[in-house]
């Protein structure tokens, strides 16, 4: 009897061993699959980030081409006498894409301007111009102190801090203090600062009053009088030509960077025509010629663009001295 009870225990044991080295092996399985699995995400996200990375600016830290403001408050960043293809960019600061553009493709371009492979154009915009603030404010306060930065001959390097700083456009952000001290970072002088500072202020309190009091007043009297539907499709220089015969005087932007940005933001739209329409931001535009958005947010699209476009000339002229700060 106690042979069998042995042999019983024995049994038992055995059996015990087995199911523990069973779940042991599974248990090595479901570790090796899971391994697997984190193997092979960390491989998709290295290889994702490497794919980013290669098809981002490398980084220019060159001297930067000579920029010259024109009459039409754009800035030309080209070598003196470039032959080379003009590339113009629309860009509105509040634009997310716009900064993603930036980040992509804003070092190439500086790199070939200074190579005298391109001439590049920026062209400073407001689409949200008439969208409720802070949307709105915030992308004019941008794209005046970016003009303002202009004149004080530091708008590439503004233009860089501006898009790096973009706050959410359903927050206010680009105040009047943070354009100011951001400003510092240039390679202005503190006489330059001074007087960037000034506008930055003046131009606050226009942006102020057009965003929260003229256009709201503006839209509700067009609304009772055209209607909804016409308002829809009226554009801006038509509405405030309405407004303007209808008790609504503009002459508040007359000659300042507000003003200026929202008469550029209106020349674009007015500009072209057919495939080439401009349609919003960012925009790129080689010898005239609009570049395919998926070619324009792509580093290698974009330079394999500008590669195989012949010399171009730029249409505007530089702006005289003096005129600095007016609206053209």
């Amino acid at each position: 009897k106690m042979g069998s009870e042995a042999r019983k225990r024995a049994r038992e044991r055995l059996r015990e061993q087995r199911e523990k080295e069973k779940r042991a092996a599974q248990r090595k399985k479901t570790l090796i699959v899971v391994g697997s699995a984190i193997a092979v995400v960390l491989l998709i996200v290295v290889v994702g980030y490497a794919v980013m990375t290669a098809d981002r600016s490398d980084g220019y830290q060159g001297e930067l081409a000579q920029e010259t403001l024109q009459s039409d408050n754009s800035v030309v960043m080209a070598q003196p006498d470039a032959e080379a293809p003009v590339v113009e960019v629309y860009a509105d600061y509040q634009c997310p894409a716009c900064r993603q553009f930036e980040n992509t493709n804003g070092d190439r371009l500086k790199e070939m301007a200074a190579e005298g492979e391109a001439i590049v154009q920026l062209r400073p915009v407001s689409i949200f111009a008439m969208q409720p603030p802070p949307t709105s404010s915030n992308s004019l306060r941008a794209g005046a102190a970016a003009l303002a930065a202009a004149d004080q001959g530091v708008f590439v390097e503004y233009n860089d801090i501006l898009f790096a700083n973009q706050p959410n456009s359903a927050e206010e952000g680009y105040t009047p203090d943070e354009l100011k001290t951001w400003f510092r970072e240039t390679s202005a002088s503190e006489e330059q600062a001074a007087e960037f500072d000034e506008s930055v202020d003046a131009e606050a309190e226009v942006v102020t009053e057009f965003t929260e009091d003229f256009l709201p007043a503006l839209n509700q009297d067009a609304v009772a009088q055209i209607g909804e539907e016409n308002l829809g499709t009226t554009t801006m220089p038509d509405l405030l030509a309405w407004g303007a015969q209808n008790g609504h005087d503009p002459s508040f932007l007359d000659g300042t960077h507000t003003g200026a940005l929202i008469d550029a933001t209106q020349s674009a739209y007015t500009r072209y025509s057919g495939e080439n329409m401009f349609r919003g931001t960012p925009a790129v535009y080689i010898n005239g010629e609009q570049l395919d958005n998926n070619d324009a947010m792509s580093a290698r699209g974009l330079r394999e663009a500008i590669e195989a476009a012949g010399p171009g000339e730029v249409e505007s002229e530089p702006m005289e001295e003096g005129d600095a700060g007016q609206d053209p």
